[in-house]
C-alpha cells in the first residue's frame, strides 16, 4: 500500500519514524507505512526513534535555516569576512568572445576564423566553456541532420581525421505505445520525423572534433572557464563576461586559495550556453528581448547509453514512440538508436514535456517505467548500462524565439531555442545560427566605419539573415504541431493536426498558434492530482537515481557555495511543499533536492545536494515559484558525459 501525508484521515496520530538505518517513515493507526520522499512501499525496519510531525505537511515551527551561501544572494560587500579581500580582475581584450562552446558556439568560432584566413584578417576569437573538457557538458540523443554540418566542412570527409559521424540511418521506425503494445505509425515522405540521409552521433564526440578543428584555425578554447557575469559599458551596452571566481567555502567564506574571476572584453560577445543559459536569462531582462514573442516551453530528456546483446544489434535503425507511459495530455516520447562504432552499442531516451500538470511526476521513473515495455524490454536484456545523463531542451519553437541581438551581443543556438520539435532536433539550426552569426559579426568587424567604435557592436544584420535562411522557414513550417498538442485530445491531436495541415499544407496555414504559458505555472496542487505509484526499479532494466547518476561522472568541489540558488530559503516548505508536495524532488534528474526532518522542531527543511547537479536546469525552469535561481559551479564542474 502506498500512502500520502496530506490525505491522511487521522493526521493527529502521525508520527515520524526515523530507523536505525536513517530511513524517515511515516507511522499512523498503529501502522508502519512511509516514504523519503512521495512514496514507497511498506517494509519492517526497526524504528531508533518516534517524533510528532505536523499535518497537513507545510510551514516550520521552527525558524527557516540558511540554504544559500552563494554572493549572487549575499553580497560579499556586507559580509565582513571579504574585508580585505583582493577583489581585483585581470582584463583580455579580443575580438569576439563567445560563451559555450557547444554545436553553435564551436561552428560560429570556426565560421569566423575560416573567413578571417579567405580574407587574409587578424581576428582575435576567445571561446568559454564551463566543462573541464570540451564535449563533456554536451547531451543529446542524437540524429543528427548533416546540412549545417556539410556547409561548415564541406570537405569533412578528406579532413586528416574524419568527423564521427559513423552510423547514417538505414531504417526509420514510429510507433504509438499503450500499456501492453506496440501500434506502427508509416513516416510519410516529408513529414518531420522522415530520418532519410540523418546520422545517429554521440554529439560529445562530435562537438570534441570540432573543438579540435576551432583550435587548428586559431580560435582560443578555453575549457573550465565558467562564464559567470556579463560586463557592461557605461552606455549600458555588452563589454564582455567574467569568468566566476573560485576558492570560495560553502558557508560563502573566501579561501586561502582564493582567486578572481577573468574578465573578457569584446567587440562583439556571442552567447551560445545552450537551453536556459543562465547569462542569457539576465539578458532578456536588462534587453527586454522577450517583450514580443511567447514564454520558452521546455521538457527533460533523459538518456542512457546500453551495450546491447550483438543478435540484437540493428545498426543504423531508429525507433521513436509516443503514448505510454504518459498520457495523452502530457507531451513526450522515446528515442531507441542503435550505433555502429564497433561494438553493439544503443542510445535509449525519453522526453517529457515540462509543461506537465501533475507534481507526483517523476520524468525519471517515468523513463525507467519505459523501458519495461513489452516492445522494448526485449532489446535491452542481458545488456549493460554504460551511461546515463539528462538535460532540457527548447520546445517553444518559432512563437517562443526572443530578439536575438542587442548592443554589444547577440544570442545563438539552443540558448535562444531553433529546436524543430516535431523533427525532434535541434543541432543542425543551431549550427546554422552560429555560421550566420559569425558572418555577420565577421561584416561588421571589417567595416570601414569601425575603427572609432569603443563601445559594443550592435549587429542587427545577423537576425535578419537568420529570418531570411533555411532555419527559418524549417521553424515556421511546424510552428502550430507543439502547441495543437494543448487540445482535449493531447498528443494525438497533434499528430493528427500534422497529418493534416503539415503533410498537406507543409505550414502555410494562415495562423500561428500559442502556446499555454511558463512551464512553471502549470502544475495543479498536489490536492487535486492523483499520486504516481511507480515500480520498484529491478536492477537490470530498470534502476534507482542515484546509481543512474553515479553514471554520469558528475563530479563537483564540495567546500564550496551550492549553484542552485533560493531567492528565499523560506518558499521550499512554506510553499512548494505545502502546496505541491514538494516536486523539485521528483522532476530534478539528478536527487540534488529532498526534503528532510529538522533536526529541532517540527517540520521539514530543503536539502540541496549540488554535488549531484548534472547541470540540466530542469529546476530553474518547473519550479512554481520560480524561487530557484542556477548559476554556474567552479569551472570544470558537472558531468563528464565523454561521448554520450
Amino acid at each position: 500500500m502506498l500512502v500520502r501525508l496530506t490525505k491522511l484521515s487521522c493526521p493527529g496520530e502521525t508520527k515520524l519514524l526515523v530507523g536505525t538505518d536513517g530511513a524517515k517513515w511515516i507511522s499512523w493507526d498503529k501502522t508502519d507505512r512511509a516514504t523519503p520522499g512521495a512514496y514507497q512501499c511498506f517494509h519492517a525496519l526497526k524504528i531508533k526513534k518516534c517524533l510528532p510531525l505536523c499535518a497537513p505537511r507545510c510551514s516550520s515551527t521552527s525558524a527557516v535555516p540558511q540554504i544559500t551561501t552563494h554572493y549572487t544572494v549575499h553580497p560579499r560587500e556586507k559580509d565582513k569576512r571579504w574585508e580585505g579581500v583582493n577583489m581585483e580582475r585581470f582584463a583580455e581584450e579580443a575580438d569576439v568572445v563567445i560563451v559555450g562552446a557547444g554545436p553553435a558556439g564551436l561552428s560560429a568560432a570556426i565560421r569566423l576564423k575560416q573567413l578571417a584566413a579567405e580574407q587574409e584578417k587578424d581576428i582575435r576569437v576567445c571561446l568559454v566553456e564551463k566543462a573541464a573538457q570540451i564535449g563533456a557538458h554536451t547531451l543529446s540523443g542524437a540524429c543528427l541532420d548533416p546540412a549545417a554540418f556539410k556547409e561548415l566542412f564541406p570537405d569533412w570527409k578528406e579532413k586528416g581525421h574524419e568527423a564521427p559521424l559513423n552510423t547514417p540511418v538505414t531504417e526509420d521506425r514510429f510507433a504509438i505505445l499503450t500499456e501492453k503494445h506496440r501500434i506502427p505509425v508509416p513516416i510519410l515522405p516529408g513529414l518531420p520525423m522522415n530520418n532519410h540521409g540523418n546520422y545517429i552521433v554521440r554529439l560529445g564526440h562530435l562537438v570534441s572534433w570540432m573543438g579540435e578543428q576551432a583550435e587548428a584555425l586559431g580560435v582560443e578554447v578555453y575549457p573550465g572557464y565558467a562564464a559567470a557575469e556579463v560586463l557592461y559599458h557605461e552606455d549600458g551596452s555588452v563589454k564582455g563576461i567574467a569568468t566566476n571566481d573560485v576558492g570560495i567555502q560553502k558557508d560563502g567564506a573566501p579561501k586561502t586559495t582564493f582567486e578572481r574571476g577573468l574578465e573578457l572584453h569584446a567587440k562583439v560577445t556571442v552567447f551560445a550556453e545552450g537551453c536556459h543559459g543562465h547569462l542569457a536569462k539576465q539578458l532578456y531582462k536588462k534587453f527586454d528581448l522577450r517583450a514580443s514573442c511567447d514564454a520558452q516551453t521546455y521538457g527533460i530528456g533523459l538518456k542512457e547509453l546500453w551495450i546491447i546483446d550483438e543478435k540484437k544489434w540493428k545498426p543504423g535503425r531508429v525507433d521513436h514512440t509516443v503514448g505510454w507511459p504518459l498520457d495523452r495530455h502530457t507531451y513526450g516520447g522515446s528515442f531507441l538508436y542503435h550505433l555502429n562504432e564497433g561494438e553493439p552499442l544503443v542510445a535509449v531516451g525519453f522526453v517529457v514535456g515540462l509543461d506537465y500538470q501533475n507534481p507526483y511526476l517523476s520524468p525519471f521513473r517515468e523513463f525507467q517505467r519505459w523501458k519495461h515495455h513489452p516492445s522494448i524490454q526485449p532489446t535491452l536484456e542481458g545488456g549493460t548500462r554504460i551511461a546515463y545523463g539528462a538535460r532540457a531542451l527548447n520546445e517553444g519553437g518559432l512563437q517562443s524565439i526572443p530578439k536575438l541581438t542587442f548592443p554589444g551581443g547577440l544570442l545563438i543556438g539552443c540558448s535562444p531555442g531553433f529546436m524543430n520539435v516535431p523533427k525532434i532536433k535541434g543541432t543542425h539550426t543551431a549550427m546554422k545560427s552560429g555560421s550566420l552569426a559569425a558572418e555577420s559579426i565577421f561584416k561588421q568587424l571589417t567595416s570601414e566605419n569601425l575603427q572609432s567604435k569603443t563601445t559594443g557592436l550592435h549587429v542587427t544584420e545577423y537576425e535578419d539573415n537568420l529570418k531570411q535562411s533555411w532555419v527559418w522557414k524549417e521553424l515556421h513550417a511546424v510552428r502550430n504541431i507543439r502547441p495543437s498538442c494543448h487540445g482535449i485530445l493531447g498528443v494525438y491531436g497533434g499528430m493528427i493536426y500534422t497529418g493534416i495541415f503539415y503533410w498537406i499544407l507543409r505550414g502555410m496555414e494562415p495562423w500561428t498558434l500559442k502556446h499555454k504559458g511558463s512551464d512553471s505555472d502549470q502544475l495543479k496542487p498536489a490536492k487535486d492530482c492523483t499520486p504516481i505509484e511507480y515500480p520498484k526499479p529491478d536492477g537490470q532494466i530498470s534502476f534507482d537515481l542515484l546509481s543512474s547518476v553515479a553514471l554520469s561522472g558528475t563530479n563537483h568541489e564540495h567546500d564550496q557555495p551550492a549553484h542552485l540558488t533560493l531567492k528565499d530559503d523560506s518558499i521550499p516548505v512554506n510553499r512548494n511543499l505545502s502546496i505541491y508536495d514538494g516536486p523539485e524532488q521528483r522532476f530534478c534528474p539528478a536527487g540534488v533536492y529532498e526534503f528532510v526532518p529538522l533536526e529541532q522542531g517540527d517540520g521539514f527543511r530543503l536539502q540541496i545536494n549540488a554535488q549531484n547537479c548534472v547541470h540540466c536546469k530542469t529546476c530553474d525552469i518547473k519550479d512554481p515559484s520560480q524561487n530557484i535561481n542556477w548559476v554556474v559551479p567552479e569551472g570544470g564542474g558537472g558531468p563528464a558525459y565523454n561521448g554520450m
